[in-house]
């Protein structure tokens, strides 16, 4: 009876890994993916059915925006871009690949001041959490409950004690640590919390792998920030690890404010099934500084490859200088196809990663690209001063983004991404010249992989096996 009911059990498992390899073979994003499922699931589908149940969602389906609601607004930025078009003098890049992504047009009349390192960050983050009359709208992949996120806490029920509404929103997989005392504490002040332990459906505990990358602040409708920055102390350079973080924010003003706030009711009425439509302020002012610029987000649920299609337009616009920095370098076959021809055509494709280790195996996987890249004249940077964390690029001097996206597959298909794009001389000349000194606390990467530490020899191969999830 036993054996009976043995063999009746992997039978079952063995069908069910037949249908999931089938499914696999059917949805999977890349050729790459579905061959690596559908092996791994015939050959050990002990192991290949649990985790295709956690990792193989090959579209985040069910990610229910408020389109409905949500389309008011982006008519009504696309009808008040007929009055915020660019001067097409200003534009020395074709938008029309970035806006067909973002479904909103670029448009002028935008500011932008580049936050360097945690303690420009925040201080600049709690000064206007401190200025806000209205609203708070604030989200982030990780918050700590150490001393910065206390802080962060602290300023959030001061501003819902003066009658400021505020709204906060974290994920689920980053902030895991994150104790239910420090939401309950935010919620008993008044704030309306999404708490993502509590989104909707059992089928969420199989959606590990697709994660809210976001790091979203917005004050009032008039002023975004938007980076690589999370919520913690390691985040101040105070970790004896990881030492000096450095990373890049930037504070926002104009109308990418307001398409960072669209972004951020999407996300808010999946994870809390509410619309803000009507709560929130669309109007807003200009800047100043009148940039031309396009908040483009990017994620899972989006029905083309919006995140590496970004990077796809971005490279190929580039004519003489196209520079990234990036923590993770796992880039997929046609943004690495893509980084090669600029080389080769010879543009100045510099490469900026850190030398010290955060995620183990992405670092490792990223040694397996290096010779290959680096063969077409493309440059790799390893930046020695502490951590580097930022996600940031220039493209020429017309080009400049600053967001969360990574260059790697995880951002480009499992996670929601956004980045800023700013199209302007003045903008690309002040990310330029934070990378010139960037560049000046790295050294060039000019050893083959052939000549690394064994460890790096043998582990890199093995690790870009992974490279669709990493």
């Amino acid at each position: 009876m036993w054996t009976l009911l043995v063999s009746a059990l992997v039978f079952c498992l063995y069908v069910t890994a037949a249908v999931f390899a089938i499914r696999a073979a059917q949805t999977a994003r890349t050729p790459q993916g579905a061959v690596g499922w559908v092996v791994f699931l015939i050959s050990a589908p002990f192991f290949g059915v649990p985790l295709y149940l956690f990792l193989g969602h090959h579209r985040f389906r069910g990610y229910r925006i408020a389109r409905k609601h949500s389309e008011r607004v982006v008519e009504g930025i696309k009808s008040f871009a007929d009055f915020s078009t660019p001067d097409p003098a200003t534009m020395q890049i074709n938008p029309r690949p970035f806006e067909t992504l973002a479904h909103m047009p670029v448009s002028r009349g935008n500011g932008a001041e580049l936050l360097v390192d945690g303690q420009a960050t925040f201080d600049a983050i709690f000064e206007a959490i401190d200025a806000a009359q209205s609203y708070i709208l604030i989200q982030f992949y990780i918050v700590r409950d150490d001393a910065l996120g206390k802080q962060l806490q602290a300023k959030l029920i001061a501003a819902a004690k003066r009658g400021v509404t505020v709204r906060f929103m974290t994920d689920s997989v980053g902030s895991y640590g994150l104790p239910t005392a420090y939401l309950e504490t935010l919620r008993a002040a008044g704030i309306e919390i999404a708490n993502p332990r509590d989104r909707r459906g059992p089928q969420y505990r199989f959606q590990l792998n697709y994660r809210n990358h976001r790091k979203t602040v917005i004050i009032d409708g008039e002023t975004g920030f938007i980076g690589g920055h999370n919520v913690g102390v390691e985040y101040l350079g105070q970790n004896s690890h990881f030492g000096h973080w450095r990373d890049t924010h930037i504070r926002m003003t104009g109308h990418i404010v307001r398409q960072l706030q669209l972004i951020f009711t999407e996300d808010w009425h999946w994870a809390h099934e509410e619309d803000l439509i009507d709560q929130l302020d669309w109007a807003g002012s200009e800047s100043n500084q009148d940039m031309n610029a396009l908040l483009v987000a990017t994620g899972p649920g989006d029905d083309t490859e919006t995140g590496a299609m970004m990077f796809f337009a971005a490279i190929a616009e580039a004519k003489e200088r196209l520079w990234i920095a990036s923590p993770y370098f796992v880039p997929d076959i046609d943004i690495m196809t893509a980084l090669q021809h600029a080389a080769l055509r010879g543009v100045d494709v510099r490469i900026l990663v850190p030398e010290v280790v955060d995620h183990r195996l992405p670092w490792l996987a990223a040694f397996a690209y290096f010779d290959e890249i680096r063969d077409c004249g493309a440059r790799v940077f390893c930046y020695t001063n502490g951590f580097m964390h930022q996600k940031v690029f220039v493209v020429d001097d017309t080009l400049a983004a600053v967001g969360t996206t990574n260059l790697d597959n995880r951002s480009f298909r499992l996670n929601f991404e956004a980045m800023a794009l700013f199209f302007d001389q003045r903008a690309a000349g002040s990310v330029e010249e934070m990378l010139r000194a960037d560049f000046e606390k790295s050294y060039e990467l000019t050893r083959n992989l052939s000549d690394q530490r064994t460890y790096v020899r043998f582990g890199a191969p093995l690790a870009r096996l992974f490279a669709p999830i990493l």
